[in-house]
């Protein structure tokens, strides 16, 4: 980011200064300053406040690492602040405390670090069930399932839209007899796991629930997300069946289901991050991000949601991109403006509910087919930046990815990655160690204060759904793309191995993952199959029961886990959902 030059003013450090001397010469003298409290030992006392109220009932619950030290032997406290360097630092705040601008938890990655989630997802479920498991041996902490884009769209795959598409960029997913393969020898109660799925979120959940249910798992304590951003689709990705408003409802149904069936479940997880693919700015990210929040909570709420209850579950999916100043800054930023939005807008001082918990993932649209290798530096970059802004979870792109689907061994290398900045960096050893540079909490002010400014006039639009109705956001997000375009076309926007440092040889080949295509077919076949030996009497009428559901009122999910469970298809449920919603058709 381009910082605006600071005015020589009355008001500039640097006419203070000239000021002064300008009295020197005249033979004037000024009277010292009446000394007033010592701004080191405000904050030390502030400090013992914050060890004494916020820390140590913290530590009680949450043991931390002991004997945390630099490799020089230097022992590390679990945060520092002015009080701590000579020079004179603004107050920044404790971890752990509103704005959470140092982090949502009081002791961070010293009591607890980040869940590892690499993102996985490729043909059969049988196939990507392996991957899963190979990933869990090697350390990985929570398991990110990506869907083929029939299964985003609703559709079978069987069907003549899922021509060529079946298995290519997630695994397909038709049935429960797909869901319980894709999850065959993992206990659902000991893994944390994030589905990236939206216009079908509720049939993916609800096959979930009944996987968990055939294990005899305790429903209230299976962990793990369900993107359920349906506004961003409309905004950056596509992959959107229904028009926005009764999207909406789904989406809030989802919610009630969650409130009351999976306590520790998250019923979304907003994301930035497809935002940021589709080419926004930083600010930009936080912005339509926090708009989009903002109508979630006031759908929720219209529907008889209480925001105090709901807003401790939600949680957020940001980038990790290259500006990496920019983007530790970023996350900071994000968490005082979410932190703010609940006290101010909404009326809720619950410290939980103003804590913003988010999932970062590197940024795939970072990655370049040239020279691949320098995929793994910039992921470990942006991976780095994610830490250092206090992520809660991670996923780490494979160096290929720009290629075809990561291999076992470029997703290994990726999961590494994090494990080293885990294990060797020492930075998960100190909360927020870079608050209080001077460039990072200029670049935190600058993109809050930005993102507030595109916030309030979201707001002067009618809020999110209004502006995305209209336009606005999609222009926004396009000219900021087309102005990034421009400068990388340039040379302005230095890309190596693409404008900087190309290879005059020809590139090294690396091994890339090859779909089975015969495995489509087959998956087809499947499913074809299914309906033909299930109990057809029953799945039809657990479809009919979605059908006047969604013509009425009642909540969606207990329809929708009746027709999974009768093994009604993923498509059949969509178009159910179709005949009484409709289509959402963009405008030319």
């Amino acid at each position: 980011m381009r910082m605006l030059p600071q005015p020589a003013g009355p008001s500039h450090p640097a006419s203070l200064a000239a000021g002064r001397g300008s009295d020197k010469m005249r033979g004037m003298t000024r009277p010292d300053p009446t000394p007033g409290p010592d701004p080191r030992k405000q904050v030390e006392a502030e400090r013992r406040r914050w060890e004494t109220e916020t820390l140590a009932p913290y530590r009680q619950r949450n043991p931390e690492r002991q004997g945390l030290a630099t490799s020089s032997g230097i022992a590390l406290e679990p945060v520092y602040t002015s009080a701590d360097t000579a020079a004179e630092l603004p107050s920044l705040g404790f971890p752990g405390e509103f704005p959470f601008t140092r982090g949502i938890h009081p002791t961070m990655y010293r009591g607890r670090l980040w869940t590892m989630r690499q993102y996985a997802g490729f043909g059969t479920a049988e196939e990507t069930n392996l991957r899963f498991r190979a990933l869990l041996a090697r350390g990985q902490t929570g398991l990110s399932v990506a869907f083929d884009l029939p299964t985003q769209m609703g559709y079978d795959s069987d069907h003549p839209l899922a021509v060529g598409e079946v298995g290519r960029a997630g695994v397909a997913i038709d049935s429960l007899d797909d869901m319980e393969r894709l999850f065959a020898g993992i206990r659902l109660e000991q893994v944390s796991t994030s589905m990236t799925i939206n216009a079908t979120a509720a049939i993916l959940l609800c096959l979930y629930v009944a996987v968990a249910k055939q294990q005899g798992a305790d429903l209230r304590k299976l962990s793990g997300t369900v993107q359920n951003d349906i506004l961003k689709e409309y905004i950056a990705r596509g992959t959107f069946i229904y028009p926005a408003r009764p999207s909406l409802r789904v989406v809030t149904d989802l919610f009630a289901y969650c409130g009351e069936e999976l306590p520790a479940w998250n019923p979304i997880s907003i994301s930035g991050y497809h935002i940021r693919e589709a080419g926004s700015t930083a600010v930009q990210e936080i912005a339509f991000t926090m708009a989009n929040a903002i109508a979630y909570l006031e759908a929720a709420r219209s529907a008889g949601l209480r925001v105090e209850e709901l807003a401790p579950r939600l949680s957020f999916f940001f980038n990790a991109h290259n500006q990496f100043l920019e983007e530790v800054a970023k996350f900071r930023a994000a968490r005082r403006v979410w932190a703010r939005i609940i006290r101010d807008r909404f009326g809720v001082s619950s410290p939980r509910a103003m804590m913003l918990r988010f999932h970062a993932q590197t940024g795939g649209s970072t990655l370049t087919a040239q020279q691949p290798q320098n995929n793994v530096v910039r992921v470990a970059l942006q991976a780095l930046a994610a830490v250092l802004g206090g992520t809660q979870s991670l996923h780490t792109n494979s160096m290929d990815e720009a290629l075809a689907l990561p291999t076992e061994a470029a997703a290994v290398t990726a999961l590494r990655t994090q494990q080293v900045i885990a294990c060797e960096s020492g930075v998960a050893d100190v909360v927020d160690p870079l608050g209080g540079a001077y460039v990072i909490e200029a670049l935190t002010d600058r993109l809050e204060a930005e993102a507030r400014t595109l916030i309030e006039k979201i707001d002067g639009l009618g809020g999110a759904l209004a502006a995305i109705e209209e336009g606005f956001v999609q222009r926004e997000i396009a000219d900021a793309a087309y102005a990034t375009q421009r400068r990388i076309e340039s040379g302005e926007q230095p890309v190596v191995g693409v404008n900087r440092f190309q290879d005059e040889a020809p590139e090294t080949t690396i091994p890339l993952h090859r779909l089975d295509e015969a495995a489509a077919a087959a998956q087809a076949e499947r499913v074809r199959r299914l309906r033909a030996s299930r109990d057809g009497g029953r799945a039809a009428g657990a479809l009919a029961e979605v059908e006047a559901r969604a013509r009425g009122e009642a909540n969606l999910l207990p329809a929708i886990l009746g027709a999974v469970e009768a093994r009604a298809t993923l498509g059949e449920i969509s178009d159910a959902l179709r005949r009484v919603f409709g289509e959402h058709r963009d405008r030319g």
